[in-house]
């Protein structure tokens, strides 16, 4: 009797672990469906924190849209999801129909989801353990529903732990990463650690950006090499990656972030707009000899 009720309970056990695997399917197929009517899908990372990586992440998307492409950004950077208030959009409504979350859409067309829309207060701390996390995540990429699109930009968490790899793991034939930097040593060693990441990974590096490089004069619009510059242009050389390009460290991009208006719309008459421009240019022809990872 014992034996039979042993056996029964392992029979259980085996069939939850079969309905559990099947749900599973059920959901990557979801994922794949959603992510298969996306032409183009571009990861934002940093090896650390405090290098402009939002901000980038933010103009490269309205850049592609001023491009005349169709755009999604995606913020899951969940400790500092900062698009919102990138984009003025704080506090707006995510809806829900019966096929999923709808994107809150930006004046120029893009279409944006953020942790932070979907936090109770702006200013919440997330204080959730690694699988809760990951288990909301992978609900909101499952959920959004971002129709036919030809570029979904994702602003990544910094660093290269467990957040980034599961994110990037759940993310389908997407195209690579751009990563982005600071001329300082240490932004640079960090840039190593998010190469090496993307390798591990298998995720192609697209490219790499070099921010804050140099001062724009608020007075004349000239240049001026504060600190070092080439370190980003150098690195990417050594680890045989393309180098996107600079952009400069301006006093109007911090107006701009602070009025909730992208810098490249903004100001779009300037370096570092232009910068943008070029930077955003590339990543449209890039073919795969451009980019040794795709080969």
């Amino acid at each position: 009797m014992a034996e039979e009720q042993k056996s029964g309970c392992s029979s259980c056990e085996s069939a939850q672990g079969q309905q559990n695997e099947f749900q599973q399917f059920l959901e990557q197929e979801e994922l794949k469906d959603r992510m298969g009517k996306i032409k183009h899908k571009i990861l934002v990372l940093s090896g650390k924190g405090g290098v402009g990586k939002s901000t980038v992440a933010t103009n490269l998307a309205v850049a592609l849209s001023k491009a005349g492409k169709t755009v999604g950004l995606l913020d899951v950077d969940f400790h500092g999801p900062s698009i919102p208030t990138l984009l003025k959009l704080e506090g707006k409504p995510v809806y829900q129909s019966e096929e999923g979350l709808i994107p809150v859409e930006f004046p120029s067309g893009i279409k944006v989801m953020s942790v932070g829309f979907l936090l109770r207060e702006q200013d919440e701390a997330v204080i959730w353990r690694g699988p809760m996390k990951i288990g909301f995540l992978k609900q909101l990429l499952k959920d959004v529903i971002w129709g036919e699109l030809d570029y979904l930009v994702i602003d990544f968490p910094p660093g290269t732990g467990d957040e980034p790899l599961s994110i990037a793991q759940m993310i389908p034939e997407c195209d690579g990463a751009v990563i982005v930097t600071t001329p300082q040593n240490l932004s640079l060693n960090d840039v190593k650690k998010s190469i090496n990441f993307c390798r591990r990974i298998k995720i192609p590096v697209l490219g790499v950006i070099e921010n804050m490089s140099g001062l724009v004069c608020p007075h004349c619009r000239q240049v001026i090499n504060l600190f070092k510059q080439g370190g980003g242009e150098e690195m990417a050389t050594k680890m045989d990656v393309p180098f996107l390009g600079r952009i400069p460290i301006d006093p109007s991009i911090v107006e701009a972030s602070d009025l909730g208006e992208p810098y490249v719309v903004r100001h779009g008459d300037t370096e570092g707009a232009a910068a943008f421009g070029r930077i955003v240019q590339q990543l449209i022809e890039l073919k795969n000899k451009d980019c040794p990872e795709l080969r």
